[in-house]
């Protein structure tokens, strides 16, 4: 199994994406070999200086690097040898199996639409944010930003994603799905949402279990949290600031340390003929290990034809 990894996207790169590299190398089975995909000499430079003598790391030459402020679409297309568009070639050839960066994240979106497109039946390809539970384990949020505005059908579908996602590589086996909204009633919420409700509670591939609230999304009472990018993308940023507060007064729990975005390493795009996963812009060595490491689950539970059957279906 091969999983690309984008070596020169990201505020650290490319070293923390070599180091990272060389961390999760440490951690895969010898049938996992990660592709560093990048300007060659440098990188094949860095690893020798690092001291890398294994074989479970690659090399792809890249000649080309989408900048973090560039527009998506114009990128890819001016630059096509680009680490971006190297490695949605190579998954979408299947010469990778994964392919995850921490750079550009428009680019990363429009480059999945692009290459390897949405699952057929797939309305809106979700960006999905790992959730720390009370209890020990994690839940899934989606969508956290990519689909600012979300039709109920739409929403519906972030419902039967998260629920594979949840069952398949959280190993949760009958995911609780809420939708979050501003009440626990049936009637409370946006038009859109009122709509998604309806929808869900006859949809028979969920185990939808009503609206949550904000206090929610921590507790055990879901395991799939349903809402718009918009929404997502907000709760998302306050948990990382709640732990980035935290860990400025010296307070350490076992349980807000995994707010640290570094814990999971990267969101996955969800609903696509592949794996992605999309880092964050800042991540260090530790988080780009953990963000291959992510990916390695989702290529073990052949997440991608999982959605193919279920919801073409």
């Amino acid at each position: 199994m091969r999983i690309a990894l984008d070596a020169m996207g990201g505020d650290y790169a490319p070293e923390a994406n070599v180091k990272g590299a060389m961390l999760a190398a440490e951690q895969l089975e010898e049938d996992y070999e990660i592709l560093l995909i990048g300007k060659e000499d440098i990188i094949t430079s860095m690893l020798k200086e690092y001291g890398y003598t294994g074989s479970g790391i690659k090399v792809i030459n890249a000649t080309q690097v989408i900048e973090m402020g560039e527009h998506p679409t114009k990128a890819l297309t001016q630059k096509p040898d680009s680490s971006i568009a190297v490695g949605y070639g190579m998954l979408q050839a299947g010469k990778a199996h994964a392919f995850c960066s921490a750079g550009n994240t428009g680019a990363m979106l429009v480059g999945a639409m692009f290459s390897v497109k949405a699952v057929e039946g797939v309305l809106r390809p979700s960006i999905g944010g790992l959730v720390p539970k009370l209890n020990g384990g994690y839940g899934i949020m989606l969508d956290v930003g990519a689909n600012a505005d979300c039709k109920p059908e739409v929403l519906e579908q972030f419902a039967e994603l998260g629920t594979i996602y949840a069952r398949y590589v959280l190993d949760i086996q009958n995911p609780k799905v809420g939708l979050m909204n501003l009440g626990e009633e049936e009637g409370k919420g946006t038009v859109n949402i009122q709509a998604a409700y309806q929808r869900l509670k006859v949809n028979q591939n969920v185990n939808f279990i009503g609206n949550i609230e904000g206090r929610d999304v921590f507790n055990d009472k879901a395991d799939v949290i349903v809402c718009d990018g918009y929404t997502g993308n907000i709760i998302l940023k306050m948990a990382e600031s709640i732990y980035d507060i935290l860990n400025e007064k010296n307070m350490h729990d076992p349980f807000f340390d995994k707010f640290n975005y570094e814990t999971e390493g990267g969101s996955p795009i969800l609903g696509i003929n592949g794996n992605a996963v999309i880092g964050h812009g800042v991540s260090t060595p530790r988080a780009i290990c953990n963000m291959v490491l992510q990916a390695q689950k989702m290529v073990a539970s052949n997440l991608s034809e999982r959605f193919k059957k279920n919801i073409s279906a």
